[in-house]
């Protein structure tokens, strides 16, 4: 059974909520979009709207080289 995607703006709404549990996965060290995926529990399509609001925010930040299967990984911005 597949499910319905829901409109961008309705999984934008849900950033903030989800924001600290998608950082605390990045603690044990970086992760790409599908993994953080799977560890929230959320499908990739809104993982990924999460993650790209964080990484422009300065919260996370992009490996400079994808993976072996082409993903980059992302990992916690160091605080100063």
């Amino acid at each position: 059974m597949s499910e319905m995607m829901r409109e961008p703006r309705e999984v934008m709404r849900d950033e903030m909520a989800v924001r600290d549990r998608l950082l605390a996965t990045l603690e044990d060290g970086p992760k790409t979009v599908p993994e953080i995926a799977q560890a929230l529990g959320y499908p990739t399509y809104e993982v990924m709207h999460w993650v790209m609001a964080a990484r422009r925010y300065g919260h996370i930040k992009e490996s400079s080289q994808p993976t072996a299967d082409d993903y980059f990984q992302y990992a916690l911005v160091e605080k100063e």
